[in-house]
């Protein structure tokens, strides 16, 4: 029989409610929820922190997708030996003063969040427990591997969510925010936030990357008809071109955050202006 899941002792969980609840408050320009959260998420999530070596085994399980068997298997394997050399004892500690902190600075509203991977990451820490049968634990080993041998839209799209709670919480995030958003602003906003734990490496990667397909639509975009006839509308995309690579130069601050996405809504306009012609 499955143990239940209490999500305020999944570090994975609390982690990436604190990513969303940073997110929504990038997004409504609320400065100071923002840097609440982000600010915990610094304090007990950063590189070396007993906290810091749990979610990075959660997240070698719930990241890694689109894998062949073998190597899902091994990761899983490893995954495990990793978790068992943690010690428990401080990690509850450890988890006991997040929770605390995220109640006091932030909101006891945070464990209420939406997070996409909610099933996977209860799945996980049920095969970090030692309270489950031997039956039960290759079950639910079984279902990671499944995961992480498909892609990550198709397994956020199999996954079944049971708490009603859960299904009003996203469909109202959505309403509000997601329906708004690109899929690229979505990404770009969720690297930004998870950045000041990992020291922003996944973020610098994932901009220059993001900049540089940006930089090749404008130009490509500079041959569109409405574009290429007017002088006014093909400069200030040259100059949008221009504040894109001096970005090499800057630190990611907000200012260039909404820079990009202000140009990743730009470019996706400027397509669909050209295809509806």
């Amino acid at each position: 029989m499955k143990i239940r899941h209490n999500k305020k002792r999944n570090t994975a969980f609390v982690y990436e409610a604190l990513v969303k609840e940073a997110t929504v408050a990038i997004l409504k320009n609320d400065i100071e929820k923002r840097d609440k959260a982000i600010k915990i998420i610094r304090k007990h999530f950063k590189p070396g922190s007993v906290l810091r070596k749990d979610l990075d085994c959660y997240r070698s399980l719930y990241e890694n997708q689109n894998l062949d068997r073998l190597t899902a298997e091994k990761i899983l394997k490893e995954v495990k030996l990793q978790n068992r050399l943690i010690d428990s004892t401080g990690l509850f500690r450890q988890q006991t003063k997040l929770v605390h902190d995220v109640n006091k600075e932030v909101s006891p509203s945070v464990f209420k969040n939406f997070v996409p991977n909610y099933k996977s990451l209860a799945t996980i820490m049920q095969i970090f427990s030692d309270k489950i049968s031997p039956k039960d634990q290759v079950i639910l080993e079984n279902e990671i591997v499944q995961r992480m041998l498909v892609e990550s839209k198709e397994a956020q799209h199999t996954e079944q969510i049971d708490s009603l709670v859960y299904k009003t919480f996203a469909a109202k995030f959505n309403e509000r925010y997601d329906s708004n958003l690109l899929k690229e602003q979505k990404e770009l906003l969720n690297y930004y936030v998870s950045s000041f734990a990992d020291n922003g490496l996944e973020l610098k990667i994932f901009m220059n990357e993001e900049i540089s397909r940006l930089k090749q639509q404008l130009e490509k975009g500079k041959n569109i008809a409405e574009i290429k006839e007017d002088n006014e509308m093909l400069n200030k995309t040259q100059k949008v071109i221009e504040r894109l690579n001096s970005f090499a130069k800057e630190d990611i601050t907000d200012d260039v955050l909404l820079t990009v996405m202000k140009t990743q809504k730009l470019v996706k306009e400027m397509y669909n202006d050209a295809n509806n012609d």
